[in-house]
């Protein structure tokens, strides 16, 4: 069972095993010749620790600008440029920024809690410390997954393929499909069983389909990948058996929708009974598939329907040997981390060090943490926020997020393009929010997962199996509003169409995006435009499909759908004339939400900023006013070094732009203007009238 990806992100980390994307090769307009490849894509390589978030006296680091960069040339140079220079992307990432900083910290104040656990011999301390043990691990060779291993094996007619896929779909195996349990969008009220394209081993349909170089060189990889998990199996044939799992998998990517097409709401909305469903693609028994999954339902909801049936005809077509192949590299891959060394190496030298640039593995110590945390995540986030975030935080950043919410309706009333029926509407919808702040006030109860001491393998399959349960166990339930989609201990935030809220884990809610003793035109800057991102999610070009109640349906005229098509028309164009590494450009369409909101959410938090002034004059301190502070809070928290083929896969699987295209964003705000005064002919500067004004 897949969980659902989170409906928007402020942020989102590389996605290995789905997607597709279009590559985009048009020429960058003489506008855009600031728009060189990132620093951070040339970075020099640290040890495997960085320093965590550098912060001045009022809440930025003016010692990380670059004052010899103009802000009107490049504004993320400006106020990061010396920070970039200076800071090497640790060996064991494949970026670094703000973000993973903030991560770091996390995992390791996680870890002094796992420790302590471990010495108590607790659930989640014996999760840890079993996953710790690599020589344990070792001297198992592959005993523990064998059982499995030879289950797949054992198929030796078509017709078991269903059920076998849905037992690897229980164990956390990746398939064909992908399926969850998540709201009906067009009865939220209801659980409903949804299916989509999945089916490939790298991140991207142009991975497989792509010409650029760069590109073909990784499906090298990749097939060297396939063959040496074969070999190290045991298995014999291996180069001709990887082979033709590279070309089933090369003609799933030609079935897969692009990014953009399934980014939207209303063409993956397509519901069908399972009747239906089975006569549209009779090479899959997806009857058989469901009953397996534990989902006896009469509907699924097809998120790309072509893809769907085009893959399952290549079931239909495909030898079953090579069926059961990637099934068997999946599961290796799938396990690699628990199980002998040397497939967790070979499955790292691909989707580490081959897909995303990173050197060297992270140590054992942090993925142990990641683990624990993915298994039984309600335990420990329970002692996480009762030791790291106190109740004045969450105070403090329950007021942010109800000034921004109030700016936001004052944005709407302003609005010169919404007509006053959809206003009524939007301000209905604003009123229905649900802010989530610091951590969830119900948890998970994980008494029936078992985790069994010096058995990381069966930990671990017993985990997915528990997580599949337990999502597919909310079909038939009602609602259960009190569920997030991340832990306390994640820097992120989302928001979450159907449940019309947003939520902020206490991990996000430090320095430097909040600090309560920091200036306040740095925290409206920072945390302000996060907040200010997720809630205006709900008001962007997929969002703004969704009713107070969390409903798909149209509420906004044709004529208000018309004025803001034609203003996010102009933010796509101005997004793909961005070339963050030579012959890739940013999707414009592809990252449209994500600009929509960076742009919504600066606006908003700027007007809450003020608000927040109450007519008093903001203080200048260290020459800055207080409006180049607020957009300075902005540029920081986007500080970030890419090494080049995380950048590359990032271009096309992220909904994200680059960090630096995102701190451009101001270049759309008038009050940036007066605030630094860049020079018409510099390179970031647009006219009154080439600015992009949604919100």
């Amino acid at each position: 069972m897949r969980r659902p990806l989170l409906t928007s992100t402020i942020l989102m980390a590389p996605v290995l095993l789905a997607g597709c994307s279009m590559n985009d090769k048009s020429t960058a307009s003489a506008s855009q010749q600031a728009a060189t490849p990132d620093q951070a894509s040339v970075a020099p390589v640290a040890p495997a620790s960085a320093p965590g978030p550098q912060i001045g006296s009022f809440g930025f680091d003016v010692a990380g600008m670059d004052r010899s960069v103009a802000p009107g040339d490049d504004f993320y140079g400006y106020a990061n440029g010396t920070w970039a220079q200076e800071t090497a992307i640790p060996a064991d990432k494949s970026s670094y920024g703000m973000f993973t900083a903030l991560d770091d910290l996390s995992r390791e104040r996680t870890q002094s809690i796992l420790q302590q656990e471990a010495a108590k011999g607790s659930k989640i301390g014996t999760a840890y410390t079993t996953y710790l043990d690599r020589d344990h691990i070792d001297s198992l060779g592959l005993a523990p997954i064998q059982p499995w291993l030879d289950q797949i094996k054992a198929l030796t007619a078509k017709s078991g393929y269903a059920a076998l896929a849905a037992q690897a779909d229980r164990n956390g195996v990746g398939i064909p499909f992908g399926t969850y349990v998540g709201q009906d969008d067009k009865n939220p009220e209801v659980y409903a069983l949804n299916i989509s394209q999945s089916g490939l081993g790298m991140p991207d349909r142009d991975y497989y389909l792509s010409d650029d170089e760069k590109l073909v060189e990784t499906r090298h990889q990749y097939l060297a990948m396939l063959t040496s998990m074969l070999t190290l199996a045991g298995e014999a044939n291996a180069e001709a058996r990887a082979q033709a799992i590279l070309d089933f998998e090369t003609q799933i990517a030609k079935a897969h929708w692009t990014r953009i097409e399934s980014r939207d709401a209303d063409k993956t909305y397509n519901k069908m009974s399972v009747a239906e469903l089975t006569a549209a693609a009779p090479g899959f028994d997806f009857a058989t598939y469901f009953h397996g999954i534990g989902a006896n339902v009469d509907s699924v909801i097809v998120a790309q329907p072509t893809a769907v049936t085009g893959i399952a005809d290549l079931i239909r077509t495909t030898p079953l040997a090579v069926l059961k192949d990637q099934l068997l590299v999946r599961s290796l891959v799938s396990f690699a981390d628990v199980l002998p060394k040397k497939f967790d190496d070979a499955s790292f030298a691909f989707y580490g060090t081959a897909l995303s640039g990173t050197p060297q593995q992270e140590e054992r110590w942090k993925r142990a943490v990641s683990f624990t945390t993915g298994a039984l995540a309600d335990d420990v986030s329970q002692l996480y926020v009762a030791k790291y975030f106190p109740p004045e935080a969450k105070a403090a950043a329950d007021e942010l997020v109800r000034n921004i919410i109030a700016a936001m309706g004052r944005r709407i009333d302003e609005l010169d393009w919404m007509s006053p029926e959809t206003k009524v509407k939007a301000h209905a919808k604003l009123a229905a929010f649900t802010p989530k702040i610091g951590y969830p006030d119900r948890w998970r109860d994980y008494s029936d997962l078992q985790i069994v001491a010096g058995d990381a393998f069966g930990n671990n399959l017993r985990a997915n199996n528990w997580s599949h349960n337990y999502n597919i166990g909310h079909l038939g339930k009602p609602l259960q509003r009190w569920e997030w989609g991340m832990t306390p201990m994640t820097v992120n935030a989302y928001a979450n169409f159907g449940m019309v809220e947003i939520v902020f884990p206490a991990a996000i809610l430090q320095p430097p995006f909040f600090d309560p003793n920091a200036d306040p035109a740095v925290n409206y800057g920072g945390i302000g435009a996060v907040i200010g991102h997720e809630l205006s999610h709900h008001f962007d070009d997929q969002g703004a499909k969704y009713d107070a109640h969390g409903r798909l349906t149209q509420w906004w005229t044709d004529a208000d759908i018309a004025a803001f098509k034609a203003r996010t028309d102009a933010l796509i164009a101005e997004y793909d004339q961005y070339e963050p590494l030579p012959g890739m450009h940013v999707k414009g369409a592809m990252t449209l939400g994500e600009n929509v909101a960076d742009l919504a959410g600066l606006t908003v938090a700027y007007d809450a900023y003020k608000t927040a002034l109450g007519g008093k004059p903001a203080p200048v301190i260290d020459g800055f006013s207080g409006d180049q502070r607020f957009y300075l809070g902005w540029a920081q928290v986007w500080r970030r070094n890419y090494r080049e083929a995380n950048l590359r896969q990032r271009l096309l699987t992220d909904p994200h732009s680059p960090s630096q295209q995102r701190a451009w964003v101001v270049r759309n705000l008038d009050p940036w203007y007066s605030a630094f005064a860049p020079d018409p002919s510099q390179k970031l500067y647009l006219t009154p009238e080439q600015r992009v004004k949604i919100w």
